[in-house]
């Protein structure tokens, strides 16, 4: 399937950006401190049979990857919040500390991103933790610092969301690939076939780039396939070091887009791991990097994964008015009475705060007529 048409493509743009507007996002979970290196997000929204939205994500508190919990705490609770009036306030109902996250002998160093998702069974979380007692592949052994560790991903499942406190702890996804060593930030899309396609983050032993990889459950089945590591590549300007899917979103059928499928895949983006020294004459503007990543998007057509468009091609849709620019971890929830947004956003004082808009779906719809 050929790109979409300048208008249509449009029409996304105009769609996403009334999502993500930075300019009507409202605080709903601060961090536990308002200084940089602190936020709260790295999780999605689910909705309840019964009305109720349940939120995950994570307390990341100042701290450095690349030395280790000799520069901070990092991420250090994992909590799972609800809501009982369509988002405009939660509360917390499950924590998780790193301790708690453990699986045998791998102790947990960092939390990392995580994802509810509903079942006919139950409900299931996948989280990431980076953990000691994971060793490198071999030959880069020396890669891996003192007091830091390896990503892997973690499944619980429990018949309700109260019970995941006490369920077992199942690795899914790990790897002994030096050029995708780390797996971590899972986020699920349910396929129109049944299938969960898992999606998530990968890093390289060297910690060069961050990218997106994918691994399919088929319908009834109870494990998942191997993972596809190629289908999303890194962009050729402001996202060249930096491709992160978070989110994945169906297009409603309606509209210009009535008689095809297009599904939006939101995306966090950087142009380096490290901030950039510019030039003295450069434009200024956020280049986005490592913990400070910036937003953008592109969409699929008919289910064909293996054609990616981006929108946000050549600079990003999504960047704070405040702070470093941040703007990252976007998750869309499609309700029936609209769409409920969150993200992290970067503040004046350098925090990220889960922040979140909701678009009536009226308000959404009419921007794809």
């Amino acid at each position: 399937m050929p790109r979409l048409d300048a208008q249509l493509e449009a029409k996304l743009a105009g769609f996403a950006l009334t999502l993500v507007d930075q300019q009507r996002a409202a605080i709903v979970i601060p961090p536990q401190q308002n200084a940089s290196g602190f936020w709260f997000g790295g999780g999605n929204t689910i909705e309840a049979p019964d009305g109720k939205l349940y939120l995950v994500g994570r307390y990341r508190n100042f701290g450095d990857s690349r030395t280790g919990l000799g520069a901070g705490q990092r991420g250090l609770e994992l909590g799972i919040f609800c809501s009982e009036d369509r988002g405009q306030t939660f509360k917390k109902q499950l924590s998780f500390s790193k301790p708690d996250l453990n699986v045998g002998e791998r102790e947990v160093l960092s939390i990392e991103g995580s994802s509810l998702h509903w079942t006919e069974g139950g409900v299931e979380l996948f989280v990431s933790t980076e953990k000691d007692g994971i060793e490198h592949p071999p030959g880069f052994a020396s890669f891996l610092k003192p007091n830091t560790g390896v990503w892997t991903i973690e499944r619980l499942f429990a018949a309700s969301v109260e019970g995941l406190k006490d369920a077992s702890l199942e690795t899914v996804l790990e790897s002994n690939d030096p050029s995708v060593v780390h797996v971590k930030d899972p986020f699920s899309y349910d396929a129109p076939n049944g299938d969960l396609v898992l999606l998530y983050c990968t890093h390289p032993y060297s910690w060069a780039s961050s990218n997106t990889a994918y691994a399919i459950r088929s319908d009834k089945q109870d494990e998942f396939g191997d993972s596809c590591f190629d289908f999303f590549p890194r962009g050729l300007t402001w996202d060249i070091a930096i491709t992160r899917g978070t989110c994945v979103l169906d297009v409603p059928p309606i509209g210009a887009f009535a008689d095809r499928k297009v599904s939006l895949l939101f995306y966090d983006g950087g142009e380096s791991l490290r901030n950039l020294d510019e030039h003295n004459t450069a434009v200024k503007r956020p280049r986005g990097y490592s913990c400070e990543e910036i937003g953008g998007v592109a969409y699929v057509v008919d289910d064909d994964i293996s054609r990616i468009y981006r929108l946000s091609q050549h600079q990003p849709f999504f960047i704070s008015p405040h702070g470093t620019g941040c703007s990252r971890y976007v998750d869309v929830l499609s309700m029936s009475d609209g769409f409920f947004v969150t993200w992290q956003q970067s503040q004046a004082d350098l925090s990220q705060p889960l922040v979140s808009n909701f678009v009536a779906r009226p308000e959404a719809e009419r921007l794809l007529i």
